[in-house]
């Protein structure tokens, strides 16, 4: 066995080093409800103690640095929530917990699932700036969400009236603690957005411990003021108390009062603005009259100085000349074109189409007839002619002189054959008979001997 290249030897310290590793690697941090028992406090401020169960228990430590942040002293028996490092105290083996973070049981779970909400709806962009909408200025009607006995709807109504009396408002009553708490505010959200009656929501009640505003924490409470068309205010609690509320709401306001003054307009502010604008229209008023007076003024002095009547009289004498001008000139041009219609009277009298149309028809009649004879003994002429021709081509064509009995052999590249040494034996031949076409092979060749010429007879010479 020793002797196996696989088998690792290890020390007890070696062991117990790879196995804390190993716990730390794979573990890692852990939640865990559990009851304090066997605790101590000794002076290097650490805590040591065992958390168990009704069926197992393990060692925990908690060093001075983390504990500091513990808002309570934990007792024996005390049902807590840790988070904490799973490891090994490598000296004696012992698997153990290093606590970071302790919180009562209750409150603990419930901040346990406040953090594990609040960081999916972040991660599903519930929380982001772009998908907040703004608040109107000013709101012609407001809508509170909040129970209708509670102090919060008496604080905020007690502002509206304070500033803004004239504001109308509107209650939608629901429960804002307990089981049913978080499924009535949705259903009021829900009925506004139904509605449309106001343009922007209040959704809060008063302060309490965690439990009584976990309503407020609730996903489906978050979904409806995230689907809400209305801008919602969230207002819940005291100034240090957070919810999952406020982070998707349009608007946190830290109180529901404070959420009063935001959508409200300050009374005594409008009557400020109110008289100050109205002096300032008084002043405009008054400047714009000043200078209707000056220009009044201005344009009853020029009309002093020349009245109408004159200028009147004056356009009516130089209206009668232009008149006058206007007359002799169309009389003028009357005259003119009178003349020259006359004398293009005159020469139409002088020289009358009618002959001239006469003449030229006859001219025409004439000319036509000879060119419809010219072109009679042109077409005769020519017909004559043409016939002449095809009688030639018809004696010289080799159609017909295939047609009385001859050929045309040609080899297949088409050469015509006039001499038998142009073929060879085997060799295909093509043959132009009159009325088609005959391919023959070559089985022998037989050249003729040329014939002999007669020689002349000898003519004596005369000497």
């Amino acid at each position: 066995m020793l002797n196996d290249e696989n088998t690792k030897i290890f020390s007890v310290s070696r062991l117990n080093a790879t196995v804390r590793r190993l716990l730390e690697h794979e573990m890692g941090r852990v939640w865990l409800t559990a009851e304090i028992s066997n605790f101590t406090r000794p002076a290097s401020g650490h805590w040591y103690f065992t958390l168990k169960d009704d069926n197992a228990q393990v060692r925990s430590a908690m060093f001075r640095n983390s504990n500091q942040r513990v808002s309570f002293r934990p007792q024996n028996g005390q049902q807590v929530l840790v988070r904490a490092t799973v490891t090994l105290y490598d000296p004696r083996g012992d698997y153990q917990l290093i606590v970071e973070s302790m919180q009562p049981a209750g409150e603990g779970l419930l901040q346990q699932q406040f953090l594990e909400l609040k960081t999916r709806l972040d991660t599903e962009g519930l929380f982001a700036t772009q998908h907040k909408q703004p608040l109107p200025s000013p709101a012609g009607q407001i809508g509170v969400i909040t129970s209708a006995s509670g102090a919060a709807l008496h604080d905020i109504l007690q502002v509206l009236r304070r500033r803004d009396p004239s504001l109308p408002v509107v209650i939608y009553p629901t429960a804002v603690q307990g089981n049913e708490a978080a499924a009535g505010i949705v259903r009021a959200i829900e009925l506004a957005n139904q509605r449309r009656e106001c343009d922007v929501l209040i959704v809060g009640r008063g302060g309490g411990s965690l439990e009584d505003l976990w309503c407020f924490n609730d996903e489906r409470v978050a979904r409806a003021v995230f689907a809400s068309k209305i801008p919602v205010v969230s207002a819940v609690g005291h100034e240090t108390d957070v919810t999952i509320c406020d982070f998707v709401a349009d608007l946190r306001a830290p109180t529901p009062s404070a959420a009063a003054e935001l959508v409200s307009r300050n009374q005594t502010e409008l009557l400020r603005q109110l008289l100050s604008q109205q002096q300032q229209m008084e002043m405009a008023m008054d400047y714009y009259l000043a200078r209707r007076q000056q220009n009044f003024s201005q344009l009853g002095h020029r009309l002093n100085q020349q009245h109408p009547q004159l200028r009147l009289s004056r356009q009516q004498t130089l209206l009668l000349q232009q008149q006058r001008q206007l007359q002799s000139a169309m009389q003028q041009q009357l005259q003119q074109h009178s003349q020259h219609f006359e004398q293009l009277s005159q020469r139409l009298q002088r020289r009358q189409p009618q002959p001239l149309i006469y003449q030229g028809s006859r001219q025409l009649s004439e000319a036509r007839y000879r060119l419809q004879q010219a072109l009679e003994k042109k077409l005769s002429d020519t017909r004559q002619r043409f016939g002449t021709l095809a009688v030639q081509l018809e004696s010289a064509s080799p159609l017909a002189t295939l047609a009385r009995g001859f050929s045309v052999t040609t080899r297949s590249n088409g050469d015509v054959i006039k001499e038998t040494r142009q073929v060879q034996t085997g060799e295909t031949l093509r043959t132009r008979l009159n009325d088609g076409w005959v391919e023959s092979e070559i089985t022998a060749i037989t050249p003729q001997k040329a014939a002999r010429r007669p020689r002349k007879p000898r003519v004596p010479s005369a000497e």
